[in-house]
């Protein structure tokens, strides 16, 4: 793993530096649907936000955010995060989103969202555990069909983040190994797994009492690999995860933590819902 303190971070504005960043998210998604840089210039000119990635002067990760308006208060939606294939999982991603944060304070946002895909693992214990977010709407194929280089061949379900950036989520309750064996057993959804070692539904628990606290969601550990060796079983997961978080979200229920494990033979991870 690189060193974090190799990578700068820095707004950006210039055409050139502009046009770097939609190069960037082309080998990252493809060419097709690159966002064109007539349009984030505009963006970055009017209370939108572009921050770059550098590591030894080359742009190595993304984040793009433009101004929301719900009918009531003026948010950052944070539309894009991108980092290059060979500088993923060594942090770079939180450091976009916190110096996001700073960023948007100094222009005056007091709240950021954005959706992601609820079945990433990566993206939960990164947007929910580390960055304090919370998630308390479901979007069911929320870009319609997708056919970029991560998307394509599954429905476009999505959760959208909510983060507070004036004030600091209490850190998270820190799940011990103790407790994976109890998760586990009460979560929502329970599993078997394949010939390949691949996390197959199986059949789901009913959703908790009234007096319950908690309740835990299990997705698979890693979902591109999933997709990759077995698409039937990613679409399985897309649609039984659909249903559980629906209906936990419409009882009043939302996404709070998320649980990591290291165990080499459990091929899931946990969310942690919580009552409002």
């Amino acid at each position: 793993m690189m060193n974090i303190q190799e990578i700068e971070i820095r707004s950006l504005h210039t055409v050139q530096e502009l046009e770097d960043v939609r190069k960037l998210e082309s080998n990252i998604w493809g060419e097709h649907d690159s966002t064109p840089t007539h349009q984030t210039v505009t963006v970055v000119k009017n209370g939108g936000v572009m921050l770059g990635a550098y590591c030894n002067g080359k742009l190595v990760g993304f984040q793009y955010s433009f101004p929301g308006f719900n009918g009531q208060s003026v948010y950052l939606c944070s539309h894009m995060l991108g980092i290059d294939k060979t500088f993923r999982n060594n942090g770079i991603g939180e450091k976009l989103k916190q110096a996001q944060r700073k960023e948007a304070i100094k222009l005056g946002y007091s709240h950021i969202t954005w959706t992601y895909d609820p079945l990433e693992s990566i993206n939960a214990y990164l947007n929910i555990t580390k960055l304090g977010g919370i998630c308390t709407t479901y979007m069911e194929n929320c870009y319609g069909e997708m056919d970029d280089l991560l998307n394509n061949g599954i429905p476009s379900d999505r959760f959208l983040v909510e983060w507070s950036v004036l004030q600091k989520k209490e850190k998270s309750y820190q799940w011990k190994e103790t407790d994976i064996e109890f998760v586990q057993e009460k979560s929502l959804i329970q599993w078997k797994v394949n010939e390949k070692g691949l996390p197959i539904p199986s059949f789901s628990l009913p959703l908790p009492e009234q007096e319950y606290t908690k309740a835990f969601v299990a997705i698979p550990k890693d979902f591109r690999a999933l997709k990759e060796g077995n698409m039937e079983a990613a679409r399985k997961w897309r649609l039984v995860t659909r249903g559980i978080f629906s209906k936990l979200i419409k009882q009043g229920w939302q996404v709070t933590d998320f649980i990591r494990n290291s165990e080499e033979e459990m091929p899931v991870q946990f969310y942690v819902c919580s009552k409002k």
